[in-house]
């Protein structure tokens, strides 16, 4: 009879950014124990509060899965003499699977008999095996960091203060670190007690009497509804991020929200700075109104239930005054900061001991940002923006607010040199040059937010690049590969006419000229072009079809607003009509030819077939459209112009033999393949689509 399976490890306090990997590594480890030691069972289950991990396993088998296993051994050959005595070969192998010589029996494989034997394998009680299998599950887990306690040598994430274990009602007999299991549990540390589970199958039941969810997702479950019947109630906007709800999921055991106030004299200070504050220290949520502004209120989570919850709100906001002021006090005095002072103080703080000080990098990014406005040929107005804004954009990372939360440069940054009188879209680039900040971010919205941020990412990846810093399989310690991304989503954004080689061109010449390249720019344009077609090619990845993507990278994607165009419009008509496929056919037709093709002009003068005249008139009345629609990345007109040769294509090949006996006249007809072989080329690579 299938019984359940329960293992609770009860430990100190856990990090809440560990509890959901841990969670779910028990889990992992177990299943994976019980599929090798062969027993059978139902849905597992795992648990994890701020001092427990445990795992439920439903209907686990009462004994191991029977096994019979047929093993293949030496050849007859080998096996037996000429006598048909047994070699020492085949009484080696008997000795091995542990059977007598007698069982042998033979089997031909490929012409080739062989000696097999059947191993049978009982399986033993589950039961038997389990204070085994458990202590290595529990001594095989890792952790980000671990901890010793007493004179244990024995480490793990927090000391464990009990463990569950239990088959059915069964308790599994197993020790650690001199604590020894049972069947005894511990509820919530104020509201609950120790308590007996009776079965394993009433873990939950026992820990919900005991103050205690158990199950994660009932917990996320409980806090979310909550949040959103208090912002029904009260009309508000609680904004919850992601990555703090998860962190209080697992800093609770049994979830009761609340909220309380502060006062609306702090408003006055940014509204980000408050985020920050209540988010970073306190692990509150802020509320918006309708509008997106904050109002002087904070949603929490306690741990326990809703008695005297106007106390606990109480002392919320008695804790939280404290940190408001804190951050008034430091944006008042950062105001105090000239920005002049701020740069100055920017030449001590290193930005890397092979690159120089943030100082220095700034004077690069000023250099670049200058040069690839030049190359936009934006306004003479905006180029001043650029060059002021590209200065002091990291001005503020000297400010003790930013001191206090590095998430808030480029925020302060803004908010510090519009209060100085700095340009608004100075200002704004100040904010915007860390952007994207991450993966689904915005990108710059101004031309001068685009500018500085394009340069200030290619300085950190070229200079990382120049000392050999290259990011190779998960490392990647800079966030070199975000900031490709970056670059590549800006572009592509505001589809700027630039080329990656122009801006690679561009930081590499004022790396060289400032004297900070440690390798040659022609290795370091190299890596780049390998770094960056990977960063277009995932971005291509994310909508298209693999050989589409290759198929349009392979025609270049130095221009990354073309071949975004391009990939866009090959997928469309590759999803399109099946008339397309027979036109990629005549496509690759051309190609195969123009390989032969040796280096010499098409002369009309040498056609000798009708067809030939028409596909080469129907060739040159496309061009001059076709290179305005490449050059405009206008990818869907350009396809629309090639698609237009397929009947002239078709109507030369049935017509005309290409490989002519007069060598004149062939190398004529592969020229004139060539050429538009070229054109094709400049579009895609068509010979990778796969139908």
């Amino acid at each position: 009879m299938a019984k359940d399976l329960l293992f609770e490890i009860g430990l100190e306090e856990v990090p809440a950014r560990f509890l959901r990997a841990a969670m779910e590594q028990l889990e992992d480890r177990t299943v994976k124990w019980l599929e090798a030691s062969r027993v059978a069972h139902g849905e597992v289950k795992s648990f994890a509060t701020p001092r427990r991990l445990a795992v439920l396993v439903r209907d686990v088998a009462e004994k191991q899965t029977d096994v019979s296993e047929e093993v293949k051994g030496p050849s007859r050959k080998i096996a037996q003499d000429e006598n048909g005595n047994w070699s020492k070969a085949a009484l080696g192998f008997a000795r091995s699977q542990g059977v007598d010589p007698d069982s042998f029996t033979f089997k031909e494989l490929s012409g080739v008999e062989y000696i097999y034997v059947t191993k049978n394998s009982v399986g033993v009680q589950t039961s038997e095996i389990l204070a085994e299998g458990l202590n290595g599950i529990l001594t095989s887990m890792t952790f980000p960091k671990n901890m010793r306690w007493g004179s244990y040598e024995f480490k793990f994430v927090r000391p464990i203060k009990w463990i569950v274990a239990m088959l059915g009602s069964d308790v599994i007999d197993m020790e650690i670190t001199g604590v020894k299991s049972g069947n005894v549990t511990t509820g919530h540390r104020f509201l609950g007690s120790t308590a007996i589970i009776p079965d394993a199958s009433a873990y939950v039941d026992v820990l919900r009497e005991q103050h205690v969810i158990a199950d994660v997702k009932e917990r996320k479950d409980m806090i979310v509804s909550q949040i959103e019947s208090l912002a029904a109630e009260k009309d508000w906007n609680i904004a919850v991020k992601e990555d703090l709800l998860e962190e209080v999921l697992f800093l609770v055991e049994t979830p009761t929200v609340l909220y309380g106030s502060f006062d609306p004299s702090f408003l006055e200070i940014p509204q980000d700075v408050l985020i920050t504050s209540m988010r970073e220290h306190q692990r509150y949520f802020p509320v918006l109104d309708k509008k997106g502004q904050l109002l002087p209120y904070f949603v929490t989570v306690r741990s326990g239930d809703n008695r005297s919850l106007d106390i606990i709100a109480k002392g919320n906001e008695k804790v939280l005054r404290a940190r408001l002021s804190d951050a008034k006090f430091f944006y008042e005095e950062d105001q105090k900061l000239q920005i002049k002072e701020a740069l100055s103080k920017l030449e001590s703080i290193v930005f890397h001991e092979e690159l120089g000080t943030i100082g220095d990098k700034v004077r690069r990014i000023r250099r670049i940002a200058d040069n690839l406005a030049s190359k936009l040929s934006v306004s003479a107005e905006a180029a001043d923006s650029v060059s002021r804004a590209a200065d002091i954009c990291k001005f503020d990372l000297v400010t003790q607010m930013v001191y206090e939360f590095p998430e808030l440069q480029g925020v302060m940054g803004e908010d510090y040199a519009r209060k100085a009188g700095e340009k608004e879209s100075v200002a704004k680039a100040v904010f915007e040059h860390y952007q994207p900040r991450f993966a689904g971010d915005s990108v710059p919205s101004t031309d001068v937010g685009s500018i500085i941020s394009i340069a200030d990412k290619i300085d950190t990846i070229v200079g990382c690049f120049s000392i050999g810093i290259i990011p190779t399989g998960s490392q990647d310690p800079y966030a070199l590969r975000r900031q490709a991304q970056g670059i590549v989503q800006i572009i592509l954004e505001h589809k700027l006419p630039i080329a990656l080689s122009d801006v690679f061109g561009i930081a590499l010449s004022v790396h060289e000229d400032m004297r900070v390249l440690k390798r040659s720019g022609s290795e370091i344009s190299k890596d780049l072009n390998e770094f960056f077609s990977l960063r277009v090619k995932k971005l291509l990845s994310e909508e298209q079809r693999y050989d589409v993507v290759d198929a349009v990278i392979s025609a270049g994607f130095d221009h990354v607003v073309s071949v975004v165009s391009r990939g866009q419009a090959l997928m469309d008509a590759v999803n399109g009509t099946e008339d397309f496929k027979t036109i990629v056919e005549s496509f690759n037709r051309v190609s195969n030819l123009a390989a032969k093709a040796g280096k010499i002009a098409v002369n009309p003068e040498l056609f000798t077939e009708a067809e030939e005249s028409k596909l080469h008139e129907a060739w040159l009345a496309i061009r001059q459209p076709y290179e305005a629609a490449m050059e405009s990345s206008d990818g869907e007109h350009a396809l629309s112009l090639l698609s237009g040769l397929k009947e002239p294509i078709t109507g030369f090949f049935d017509s005309v033999m290409v490989m002519a006996e007069d060598e004149a006249v062939k190398a004529n007809r592969l020229a004139l393949l060539s050429g538009i072989d070229r054109d094709l080329k400049q579009y895609a690579d068509f010979t990778k689509l796969v139908w």
